[in-house]
């Protein structure tokens, strides 16, 4: 019971930290003092005179930062474990080109990645499409490559996925069943499916109740075990299930798919020394993936540039149209959620009779 309550408090932690630094940060009121001409919607301790959406560096040159180690972090979608060794080649050639110590952070949640770099804990990390908004808005990420090939980023699709032998045909089948998504900051897994799917016939909230499942890999494979009818996934967290071994392919039918949006955002913390940072995207662009990396990500052999005020653009719209844009309030609500699955998780993982 005493690990089980100490779980549970750091599982809070990460979401109760941000709440406390957010509620800390300046007031408008005292921010309309600090000579900046532009915010946007960006928190109050960050500025935006460019108008390009993201965080200026600090006007004040001790601000900057240049550590002698960076520390590099990927999103939490699926197992933390698998990614620090799928980018051990990546953060050592990133040692070696910035010549800096480089390690790797496994984080366990979106809102821990996010307060991580706006505490200033986190140098470099890969967002998930959806938290990259709160990432930019709240933590002052500046997001400036996905993954791709020489010609562009390929993205993903949003694939709403059934068992293979189950009745289901198309999205209006699915009234009153039991459909998993994923996070409610998640693009794919939750604000897209709300937006695309009532023109399919299908409206979330009405025609049934989304179940948080936590996670893209939690959703398909709760599909492939019974636990749902069906979920909607990001294709790219799906072809890698597959490839893995996961999941078989023949387990499951997808019966409809998006249009594409773009794959997670890499970001670097906006009050890196500026001549660090241009370091540090030139090392992301002039690395190649090695023949694991690219047959983990689906064919993707490099880091292929991208703006967050072009990129992410559509990411955006459905955030807005869902009535979820990336300001304190809207990540207040998901990090108190994020916490409290994580908790409903352990408890109910506690409560398990050991074998």
């Amino acid at each position: 019971m005493q690990s089980f309550a100490i779980t549970m408090a750091k599982t809070a932690f990460a979401a109760a930290a941000l709440s406390v630094a957010l509620a800390a940060a300046p007031t408008s009121a005292t921010a309309a003092t600090d000579g900046c001409k532009n915010r946007g919607q960006l928190d109050d301790m960050y500025c935006d005179e460019n108008n390009n959406l993201v965080a200026d560096p600090p006007k004040d040159r001790s601000k900057w930062k240049n550590p002698s180690t960076l520390v590099f972090a990927y999103t939490p979608v699926e197992d933390p474990a698998v990614y620090q060794n799928i980018f051990k080649p990546f953060t050592d050639y990133l040692g070696q080109c910035t010549g800096k110590r480089v390690v790797y952070y496994p984080v366990q949640s979106n809102s821990a990645e996010i307060e991580a770099m706006r505490s200033g804990r986190l140098h470099v990390a890969g967002f998930s499409t959806g938290p990259t908004g709160f990432a930019v808005n709240l933590a002052g990420a500046i997001p400036f490559a996905a993954k791709g090939t020489a010609a562009k980023v390929r993205g993903y699709h949003l694939a709403m996925v059934v068992r293979a032998d189950s009745p289901y045909k198309k999205l209006s089948d699915l009234k009153g069943k039991k459909v998993a998504h994923t996070s409610p900051s998640s693009n794919s897994g939750n604000l897209a499916p709300r937006v695309l799917f009532p023109n399919e016939g299908l409206v979330p909230d009405t025609d049934y109740k989304p179940l948080m499942s936590g996670g893209h890999d939690k959703s398909a494979l709760g599909v492939v075990s019974g636990d749902y009818d069906a979920a909607p996934v990001a294709s790219d967290v799906l072809e890698r299930m597959i490839t893995r071994g996961t999941i078989k392919a023949s387990e499951i039918r997808i019966i409809y798919e998006s249009e594409t949006f773009p794959t997670s955002s890499f970001a670097y913390a906006h009050d890196l020394q500026p001549d660090l940072a241009k370091k540090l995207v030139q090392c992301f662009y002039d690395f190649r993936f090695t023949s694991e990396m690219t047959k983990e990500f689906n064919g993707d052999d490099r880091f292929f540039p991208i703006t967050y005020k072009k990129d992410w653009a559509v990411v955006r719209k459905v955030a807005e149209e869902t009535g979820t844009p990336y300001n304190k309030v809207a990540y207040e609500r998901e990090a108190a959620r994020e916490a409290a699955a994580a908790a409903k998780k352990e408890a109910e993982k506690a409560a398990k009779p050991k074998q």
